[in-house]
Formats: structure tokens, sequence, C-alpha cells
């Protein structure tokens, strides 16, 4: 078996898909190291066919294409396709994305390879850059504290940018996927966290690259993500954390809610009444005291 897949989960994006896949054709040795592509359309509304024509065209590469039937998000969408995979190690990239180094595959198993880590690694975090501008795009770096990191080649983390990472599958068998009731939003936070309690690190490194095509201004915040976001957080705070850190994290990502969104009474209040549920709904699965502690080793941001 050839030890690497790339997982694509793609919505309204088919020239985007397009470009992406001929990225992963040109890399270094990919007849080699590929040993599937696997590319979800989560119902998408967009036609897909120029997708489809170029992977028909290009039978000799490792293309497996499937219509979800429904829009699974991303975790959902991304354990569709794990289930799909059999490759060890699984490469997941945004859809509006490309990688910039063509020896992004060799230069990916040689850091899964190296011995820099008193733990297994489980996952691999990329530098991701605006693919217009190419300067590092701040929400993607895997550290809260952006100006202490930013310029660091390699480091130990605590999360990982979600669409731009790869995965040993063996840590998904060991601690599961990614949580099927977070449809969008935080579940990076939910796998890193049972990832590191099981005794494996997560490091970034700039060995690969990727280039996103979303702008350096962002995008428009929509309130249903958003409150999406801070109940999803509040929940990972739950299940894994000291209490303490679910009551900050509800409260100080309510007031973010409310500067990002501006006064919506009607979503404030349904995002309390969500995280009113979470204690009623959710069970805890604290994270051990060995875990806590790396966690603040790495100057992990827990309060929200």
């Amino acid at each position: 078996m050839k030890p690497i897949a790339f997982i694509i989960i793609t919505y309204n994006r088919p020239d985007d898909t397009l470009e992406l896949l001929q990225n992963i054709a040109s890399m270094e040795k990919a007849g080699e190291l590929l040993e599937e592509v696997i590319l979800v359309n989560n119902a998408s509304t967009a036609d897909y066919s120029v997708v489809e024509r170029y992977i028909a065209d290009n039978r000799h590469l490792p293309f497996r294409y499937y219509n979800a039937g429904e829009n699974l998000g991303v975790a959902r969408g991304r354990n569709f396709a794990i289930d799909k995979s059999s490759a060890p190690i699984l490469i997941m990239l945004d859809d509006d994305a490309v990688l910039q180094n063509k020896d992004a595959l060799i230069r990916l198993l040689e850091e899964f390879e190296k011995k820099d880590t008193s733990r297994p690694k489980a996952i691999v975090s990329f530098k991701v850059l605006y693919y217009d501008t190419l300067e590092m795009q701040k929400n993607a770096l895997p550290h809260k504290q952006f100006d202490q990191y930013k310029d660091k080649a390699f480091f130990e983390t605590y999360y990982y940018a979600g669409g731009a990472h790869a995965i040993r599958r063996e840590a998904l068998e060991k601690v599961g996927n990614y949580p099927t009731d977070f449809f969008y939003g935080m579940e990076e936070y939910d796998l890193s966290y049972r990832l590191l309690d099981a005794g494996y690190s997560i490091v970034f490194s700039d060995a690969v690259v990727m280039l996103h095509k979303e702008s350096p201004l962002g995008r428009k915040p929509k309130a249903e993500k958003i409150r999406e976001m801070w109940v999803n957080k509040t929940k990972v705070a739950w299940r894994y954390l000291p209490k303490k850190y679910f009551y900050s994290t509800a409260l100080m990502w309510s007031m973010e809610y409310l500067r990002k969104i501006g006064f919506d009474l009607k979503g404030f209040l349904k995002g309390w009444k969500e995280i009113g549920a979470i204690s009623k709904k959710e069970k805890r699965r604290p994270i051990s005291s060995d875990a806590l502690h790396r966690l603040k080793s790495v100057s992990a941001r827990l309060w929200y």
C-alpha cells in the first residue's frame, strides 16, 4: 500500500477543486506515494462536470469521486471520506487551496518520520499563506500567540489548521473520528484533546505550504456559523477541560458573538439556550492531568 491519501470535501467550488486536483497530480513522486485522492461532493448545487471530466480523463491517477447526497458538514464529510480510504497518512485540504511546494509529499513523510518529539506525532499542521499575496494567514497558524510563533519553522502545539493538515490513520483508529455532532467549527479542538490525552503530539511544520484562496480580509461572518462555533467550543470545554473553562468559554464566546454579529437578540438567546442544555445532554470526559499539563506547557489558550 502507498502511504498517502488526500481527503477533500468540496461544496460549490468546481473551478477551485479542478485546480487542486491538477496541483495534486503535479506533485513530485505522486505516482509512488499516493494511494488515493478521495473527493466528496457535499451536495453542491454548482455544476461539477469539469471536475468529473478531468477525473475520467486521468484514470491513471487514484482519484475517487463521491456524491454525498446531502451536505454532511465538515466533520461528517471527512468521516465519510475516511471510511472510503485506506492509506496510513491522510492529508486534509480545503477545496479552495493548492500546495505550494512540489515536494510536499516527500517532505511530509520526512516530517512524520523525524524523532523530534517525545511522543508519536498524530498530526502535522501545514503553513498557510494567502494565494494572492503570499502573506501568512493568521487564523490558520495553530497557536493563538501569533507574534511569538509566526516565524517558527516547527513547534509542538495543541490544535491544528482544519483544512491544512495530515493525520495518521492509526491515531484516528485509537481515539475515534471527527465529532459527528459538529456541523461547522471547532471539531479540531475536540479531536486534538482526545489525541493529546491518548499520548500523541500535534505539531506545526513549514515543510508543507498551502496557498489558500480566502481573502486576507476574511469572509463576512454569518450569525449561524459564529453561534455554532460558540456552542461547539463551549461543548468541547465541557467534555474535556476543568469546569472553570466551560464557564469562561461560554461567557467570552458570547461576547465574541456580539462583537462580530452585533445585537442579535434571537441568535444570542438561541446560543445560550443550546449551551444551557450541554450539561444535561453531554457526558464529561475530562482529559488526564498529564494531558492538561501538556496543554499548559505549549501555552494553550484554555479560557475561551
